[in-house]
């Protein structure tokens, strides 16, 4: 198992990836990063888990508009819902490692 340093809102977060997943979990780091200054407003100062469900919410509306301008809607509730759990189990593992960092 890989170990990569993520960068999220001025937070850094040591997230376990199998070998050779680095580069993409650095890349989605990056994305969330990139999210993380208007979530925290929108957050109002509630906290690292508050902005986070903020970034998780923006991605999803990200997503469903372009499912939506691809006129896919048929299996967007089931990706969004795939994707809500992976979003929980970062959330989660971001959470654990904050004693880390």
């Amino acid at each position: 198992m890989a170990e990569v340093r993520l960068s999220i809102g001025g937070r850094t977060h040591v997230v376990a990836c199998r070998d050779g997943g680095e580069a993409a979990l650095e890349a989605l780091g990056r994305r969330l990063d990139a999210h993380a200054a208007t979530a925290a407003r929108a957050a109002g100062g509630q906290g690292g888990e508050r902005t986070m469900l903020y970034i998780a919410l923006m991605l999803a509306d990200e997503l469903t508009e372009a499912e939506q301008a691809r006129g896919g809607a048929g299996a967007s509730s089931i990706l969004l819902d795939r994707i809500a759990e992976r979003l929980e189990r970062i959330a989660d593992t971001l959470e654990q490692s904050t004693g880390n960092a």
